[in-house]
């Protein structure tokens, strides 16, 4: 089976089939097709209206069936190519190592944010951000400008220990895991990762960043691991809700995939480092 890797532990080669893999995609324009995609659900998705990858339950399993669609994408142009994952309770800083210029590059320069280095700066004419929230069509990031610290593993661990996965209003005022997990109360992992990188990472194009990709795997083996300690608790809500993807609705943009279809990872990939389901510890 397939396995996504901490971005940490890859080879140099590995590296570089990801970073080419990409490069190829967005010379097609089918990478700039999944940032269409994504920053059109971030601005329809709001709290009062019909919500699917964004303030509600189906965030977590939306972003597991994008992330696969990407990744199969990623292995029409190389069939080795899995996402890795950024540990960002364990890689904090600007300099830790996705951000070498082999990888994803490093940090804005400080007037304008734009990425000078690495396969993704605009400098190095295969990476012009077209699907843009504003006038600037270069790779952008502010690391720890917005926000100062990435959360930590004790944060992290405050979260995967809520035994329930949503509750009622099923929005960003929501309690429980997923609402946690997403960020709009309590800690905040996902959104304050986001914010923290800053750039296009801030907006509904996030994924203009290839580290959209290496967080949001992140985010799915965290999910993996809160259900592996918490078998007995499913998905909510089950049925018959009002706005928002029940665990057997179709979620849009797809119609053949339900927030059912993608509880389990273990049929698509396995992680470096699986959770190991309860029962069997």
């Amino acid at each position: 089976m397939s396995v996504r890797k901490n971005q940490a532990s890859l080879s140099a080669a590995e590296k570089a089939a990801f970073v080419n893999a990409i490069l190829e995609l967005k010379r097609t324009g089918v990478y700039d097709r999944f940032v269409t995609t994504h920053n059109g659900f971030v601005m329809n998705d709001t709290d009062t209206s019909d919500r699917v990858a964004h303030r509600s339950p189906s965030f977590l399993p939306w972003h597991r069936r994008f992330l696969l669609q990407f990744e199969a994408a990623l292995q029409q142009v190389d069939a080795s190519v899995m996402i890795p994952y950024w540990d960002w309770t364990a890689d904090r800083t600007a300099a830790s190592s996705l951000w070498a210029p082999d990888f994803l590059g490093g940090n804005g320069r400080a007037r304008d944010g734009q990425v000078m280095d690495g396969p993704f700066a605009f400098a190095g004419g295969k990476f012009t951000i077209n699907v843009r929230v504003d006038g600037r069509n270069y790779l952008r990031r502010t690391l720890g400008v917005e926000v100062a610290a990435l959360p930590t593993r004790a944060e992290m661990e405050t979260v995967l220990a809520m035994p329930l996965y949503d509750a009622a209003p099923w929005n960003s005022s929501s309690d429980g895991f997923r609402n946690h997990m997403e960020g709009w109360r309590g800690v905040n992992l996902h959104n304050r990762v986001h914010v923290w990188v800053g750039g296009q990472m801030t907006s509904g194009a996030s994924p203009n960043d290839p580290v959209f990709w290496m967080h949001h795997a992140f985010v799915d083996k965290l999910w993996a691991e809160w259900r592996s300690r918490h078998p007995a608790s499913p998905y909510l809500p089950a049925s018959g809700t009002t706005n928002v993807v029940d665990l057997k609705d179709t979620m849009r943009p797809w119609n053949d995939v339900t927030p059912a279809d993608m509880l389990d990872h273990r049929p698509f990939y396995s992680f470096d480092t699986d959770p190991v389901p309860a029962g069997r510890r």
